[in-house]
């Protein structure tokens, strides 16, 4: 078996990199709107190179990573299409353009890899020094789950929200969007615009669903190399994925039940198997295979009956 090396942590952010510069359109500065079948075409991409790596893992560390990695990635890309809905209100609320959205969602990516390395990095130092931290994630998800079923989305109402109500009192607004920038000047000085405000506002939401997520992979392992990989891949796709469904996330009416489920049942496996070998008589081993194949479950029957009611709501109404 490979041992996991500083070099592989570096071959792959490297490889990150690249991605990203792809993302950012290195050959094409021009904004525009992403089309649905870029978006497809990008979706598929991305899902294709996370198969690759899961098999680049067979013979590197064996079968057994390699499915913790599909189940870590397909747990991450799950709880981020919740991200994408909201992603979809922040957009709405602030009237962004079609055509800004690819660059704020690509910055948002840049900033949510590096919160989620540095949050992953503090998770596995916990978890490895103190195994009794495995069971306050288990119970926090549990509860989260819990909570998720009984949860209404709200609209986004900026001016109520801490973060920008901060960015306004220490930076100066523009009043109206500058094209697809950042940064402006007023009077001469230094200014935020609108979109400024829209990108704190996805790496705010990012890092809140981070709390959900993150934790939630650590239920299947507690190996940071397959943590953090299966993370940056299934943020890596967010972009194409949010162009792909923002559109009909809400015909997805049972997708968030599918959600608590899902973060109940890791948090369940967490608790019954935290992987404390001081504690291996209350352990309840669950294969790695059967939580790749319950929570695959879980989400093809709540994205059927949702496709499902919306077909008899669209006939009923014919």
């Amino acid at each position: 078996m490979t041992v996991i090396t500083p070099w592989h942590w570096a071959g792959f952010i490297l490889f990150v990199i690249v991605c990203i510069a792809v993302d950012m359109g290195a050959f094409s500065k021009r904004a525009r709107a992403v089309t649905f079948r870029a978006a497809l075409v990008w979706s598929a991409v991305w899902f294709t190179l996370a198969m690759l790596f899961a098999a680049l893992l067979v013979p590197m560390r064996g079968h057994e990573e390699a499915t913790e990695f599909v189940t870590g990635y397909l747990i991450e890309l799950s709880l981020s299409l919740d991200n994408i809905l909201v992603i979809a209100l922040i957009f709405t609320a602030f009237k962004v353009p079609p055509e800004f959205q690819k660059r704020v969602l690509v910055w948002g990516i840049l900033g949510a890899l590096v919160m989620r390395g540095v949050m992953i990095g503090v998770g596995a130092a916990l978890v490895q020094n103190f195994s009794w931290v495995l069971y306050i994630f288990g119970v926090f998800l549990i509860v989260t789950g819990v909570k998720m079923l009984g949860a209404k989305k709200e609209a986004i109402e900026p001016e109520k929200n801490p973060v920008i109500r901060f960015a306004r009192k220490i930076f100066p607004i523009s009043p109206t969007m500058e094209g697809q920038h950042f940064t402006t000047r007023i009077n001469g000085r230094f200014a935020l615009t609108p979109l400024a405000l829209v990108l704190i506002l996805v790496e705010t939401t990012d890092l809140i669903f981070a709390v959900d997520s993150v934790p939630a992979v650590f239920a299947v392992t507690q190996k940071a190399f397959i943590v953090f990989t299966s993370n940056v891949f299934a943020i890596l796709g967010l972009r194409s994925l949010y162009f792909l469904l923002a559109g009909a996330i809400g015909l997805f009416r049972y997708l968030t039940a599918g959600l608590s489920l899902v973060l109940v049942f890791v948090g369940a496996k967490m608790l019954l198997d935290p992987h404390d070998h001081e504690a291996q008589w209350f352990q309840i081993k669950i294969p790695t295979v059967t939580s790749l194949l319950v929570v695959a479950a879980i989400l093809s029957i709540a994205i059927a009956l949702s496709i499902t009611a919306a077909r008899r709501e669209k006939s009923a109404a014919k």
